[in-house]
Parts: structure tokens; C-alpha cells; sequence
């Protein structure tokens, strides 16, 4: 099996303050990453404290978004340099990986 080195990234976000799109059209458009997932939480908390929920009664637009990327690793170092730039730091997480290809 023949295997490359790729760095995953993970970007933690909610939706009520969102950056999604602006974050997909510079991921997709000027970076060229090799794909996108984004996830959209039930539940979740960050430094706030502050539980974002999803319920039947409370149909709030404001639950945790993770959005996912891999690519090589020089590549996302240049990305996540410029991430830092548009997301409150804390908010990315990125370990090295390996892709069978």
C-alpha cells in the first residue's frame, strides 16, 4: 500500500458567528484544498461556557460547526497561517496524518 503524509486540520466554529462561507470560498477558491467537510454539532460548549443546543423547541441557528480539510503538509502550514489571521485563536486544531493512495 502506498501512503502519502497529509496534515488533518479542524476548524471549531458556531453557527451565530459564523465564518463559514467566507472560510469555504477562501478554502475552495484561493487555497485549492483537496476537499471540505463541514459538520454541524447537537450540542457544544467552548470558553464561554455557554451551551449551544439543538431541541425541538429551540430551533436556534447557533450550534457548534466543525469544518475539515487534509492536504500536505507544507500546503496547510501556509493555510493555517492565514487562518489565524480570520478565526480567534483556540479555534484550530491540526495533527499530521497519512493517505493510502
Amino acid at each position: 500500500m502506498n501512503e502519502n503524509d497529509v496534515t488533518v486540520v479542524r476548524i471549531y466554529l458556531h453557527e451565530a458567528k459564523s465564518q463559514m462561507e467566507e472560510l469555504l470560498e477562501y478554502l475552495h477558491d484561493e487555497s485549492k484544498v483537496r476537499g471540505v467537510t463541514v459538520f454541524r454539532g447537537i450540542t457544544g460548549f467552548g470558553t464561554s461556557g455557554e451551551y449551544h443546543s439543538s431541541n425541538l423547541v429551540d430551533m436556534s441557528l447557533d450550534l457548534p460547526l466543525i469544518i475539515e480539510f487534509f492536504d500536505n503538509p507544507e500546503k496547510t502550514k501556509s493555510i493555517i497561517k492565514e487562518l489565524n489571521k480570520r478565526i480567534k485563536p483556540g479555534h484550530i486544531v491540526y495533527w499530521p496524518a497519512k493517505i493510502n493512495l
